[in-house]
């Protein structure tokens, strides 16, 4: 007898039950991923947060997940620093590679500077814009 399943939409995603299937998954074809988080700010001299960087390492690479710097503070050096302390942490943590994704408008260049180098482009994504995924030897 065939159990039949039904698919349905749902209002809030089962992270942990899909995610965790899949990194029980992924370890079972790949070994252990020695995933960590990392994630460095800028803050003012008020406490606030104006600025960082949040990404993970496993599988001996890091992945920048999100950067971001309050406007008016681009171009002082605190993304470099930023993006210095998590390429820092990551290689304590066994990394030997980076890889990120940024679009068009905003820092390709700011990036490329840094020694990453563009391996994917999706054009029009948004419209009129790209994406492009860059990596870097640690």
């Amino acid at each position: 007898m065939r159990i039949e399943y039904e698919i349905v939409e749902v209002d809030q995603p089962a992270w942990e039950i899909i995610g965790g299937g899949l990194s029980a998954f992924n370890t079972q074809q790949a070994g252990d991923d020695n995933g960590k988080n990392l994630c460095f700010v800028v803050k003012n001299p008020d406490g606030e947060i104006v600025g960082g960087v949040i990404g993970a390492t496993y599988w001996d690479w890091l992945y920048i997940n999100l950067m971001w710097i309050k406007e008016e503070l681009r171009a002082q050096g605190y993304g470099k620093q930023l993006l210095g302390l998590a390429e820092e942490k990551a290689r304590e943590h066994g990394a030997k590679h980076a890889f990120l994704d940024t679009f068009s408008f905003q820092a390709p260049d700011f990036y490329k500077k840094l020694g990453y180098e563009v391996f994917g482009e999706l054009q029009d994504f948004p419209q009129g814009h790209q994406r492009y995924f860059l990596k870097k030897k640690l």
